[in-house]
């Protein structure tokens, strides 16, 4: 809509007047994508897929990294649209672009003869063809330019191509679409008012990160069409790292993915089991009974409608509580049925209504509970004037009405809905160990999910280098602890020796150290070996080990003595 907005005077050839009023304003969208950049890629390759797919053929996806220069960006620009090979080291007098063996000057003139004769050649097709293509683009498409981390661009490549392109606005359709991840603010700050006033910009908001989440887990998580299942542990885990790491549903899809293969690979009797006719039957059923949504939503509109929202305000929240524990012992779910236990009467015939409907939407499964959900809120119905608000009476008034007096028919009412999903939670929502073959669906091993997705690269490396039999499984690299052997790496050899040493290493005496350590073997004295007399060889091995060593980040040169270096770190991890 945006884009068919934008260029209407130039796909329907309105007015001059109209065209000049618009010829220096490039239409503008500003897309705030949020903080989960890990994610933008995908983003922005779906939309260029549906905007090439029913838009335009002409979309162009910049990255800042490829563009320090305007000449650069035009490079890029023209190359995407022509599919042609580009030189981005080109010298000043051949800025161009080499398309069918020949060479064209990258500027906007030359694009807008470009377009010029692309769409004049569309335009001149058979009738058939010209049908089939405006049936899936427009007729005269726009160029669409994509600055997928409009941040990171330099101020001066955006002004440059702004003003060029306000330039030439009237001879081709131009649309930009700048990818945000702060605060559309961004544009002011990069562009002044002079550049910015050439654009007509238009904000889009994308959802959020935990909406997205949100529609993960329901899709994969809380369905009876996937028997693979998270537990409560590992499930945190992966909501942990999203929440507090990259806001990256990838990356929780990767998890997620990764949590498959650990499972079937750790469990092998998990994939015999599925395989299985009656293990196939008993899994379903586990699945289907174990973890049903329909149950999770009913309970969590319940939960949600109270002050303190006791189970949490999320779905995912409310999946984590009746996951790993029975959830009607906790102190939160009490709560919940206490406060559920005074509910007036136009809240709790809401509530089972939309309970009502997320039954009737599962199909004919749960017929049984939706029969009894009408029957409640038929007899609901019945009652003429007999409700209590949650402002007229207490926890302690309700125990006090019960000893002196007889409940009224609403009050009765009330406390059967409640026991009756109150017995609805515990018969579906029982925490996956109580369920037998819980271990064939169930991946419940959160400390090997940890330290796949949660680096500790100082740890790796000084296992690595302390001990490279951890990683390369060569028994000749086996050694005592504290030992030092000869077969080990030489990075490995020069790692153990810097651990010795305090904040300066002497060159000298280290090469001197590793030398005495290569050079051992059964029935040599390490005496006899000279610092005059090492091998150039070994003292091309120690160079590169330290130089390795530096490259790690554990030492760097000295200025107080130029043949010593500093240390960068103390003692193990």
């Amino acid at each position: 809509i945006f884009l068919r907005q934008s260029h209407s005077e130039f796909q329907t050839k309105k007015t001059e007047w109209m065209c000049r009023m618009k010829s220096s304003e490039i239409p503008t969208a500003a897309l705030v994508l949020g903080v989960n950049v890990t994610d933008h890629d995908v983003t922005f390759k779906s939309l260029s897929e549906v905007l090439q797919d029913n838009v335009t053929p002409y979309v162009v996806s910049l990255q800042a990294k490829e563009c320090p220069g305007i000449k650069h960006l035009l490079q890029k620009l023209m190359g995407q649209l022509m599919d042609c090979c580009v030189d981005v080291d080109s010298s000043e007098e051949e800025e161009c672009v080499n398309i069918s063996q020949k060479k064209i000057r990258c500027s906007m003139a030359s694009l807008s003869k470009w377009y010029e004769s692309v769409t004049k050649k569309t335009g001149s097709e058979t009738p058939s063809k010209k049908r089939t293509s405006s049936s899936r683009h427009w007729q005269s498409p726009p160029i669409v330019v994509i600055f997928k981390d409009m941040e990171s661009f330099t101020t001066k490549v955006l002004q440059d191509f702004i003003v060029i392109s306000s330039q030439h606005i009237h001879e081709f359709p131009l649309v930009l679409i700048f990818g945000i991840a702060t605060s559309p603010m961004i544009i002011h700050r990069l562009l002044p008012h002079s550049v910015s006033s050439l654009l007509c910009i238009e904000l889009f908001q994308s959802l959020s990160c935990k909406e997205h989440l949100a529609t993960v887990i329901d899709k994969l998580l809380l369905t009876t069409q996937f028997p693979f299942k998270l537990s409560e542990k590992v499930l945190q885990v992966l909501i942990n790292i999203f929440l507090y790491h990259d806001f990256s549903v990838q990356n929780f899809i990767k998890g997620f993915q990764l949590s498959i293969v650990e499972h079937f690979y750790s469990q092998p009797l998990s994939v015999l089991c599925c395989q299985l006719l009656e293990a196939k039957k008993r899994v379903n059923s586990l699945s289907h009974n174990q973890r049903n949504k329909y149950f999770e939503q009913c309970l969590h509109v319940f939960t949600t409608s109270l002050p303190k929202y006791p189970l949490g305000k999320q779905i995912r929240e409310l999946y984590c509580a009746c996951l790993g524990k029975r959830v009607w012992e906790t102190e939160e779910y009490g709560s919940a049925v206490q406060l559920l236990r005074m509910l007036a009467k136009d809240e709790l015939v809401a509530i089972l209504q939309k309970c009502a409907e997320i039954f009737i939407s599962s199909g004919k499964q749960f017929s049984n509970t939706v029969e009894k959900l009408e029957e409640f809120l038929a007899r609901f119905q019945n009652l003429e004037g007999e409700h209590v608000t949650y402002c007229q009476i207490t926890l302690l008034e309700l125990k006090e009405s019960k000893r002196s007096k007889k409940l009224t028919k609403f009050e009765m009412l009330r406390f059967e809905v409640v026991d009756f999903i109150d017995s609805l939670v515990r018969s579906y929502l029982a925490p996956a160990e109580m369920q037998t073959l819980n271990e064939v669906v169930y991946f419940n091993t959160a400390n090997t999910l940890r330290e796949h997705l949660n680096a500790a690269p100082r740890i790796a490396l000084h296992t690595a280098l302390n001990n490279p039999y951890c990683y390369l499984k060569n028994q000749t690299l086996k050694s005592d602890v504290g030992c030092i052997s000869n077969t080990a790496p030489d990075i490995c050899i020069v790692y153990k020796l810097h651990l010795e040493c305090g904040r300066l290493i002497n060159l000298v005496d280290w090469l001197e150290a590793f030398s005495t350590v290569v050079t051992a073997v059964e029935g040599t004295d390490p005496d006899s070996v000279a610092t005059d007399q090492v091998d150039e060889i070994i003292h091309a091995r120690f160079i590169r080990a330290v130089s390795e060593l530096e490259l790690l980040g554990f030492i760097k040169p000295s200025k107080q003595k130029t043949d010593h270096v500093a240390r960068l770190t103390w003692g193990g991890c």
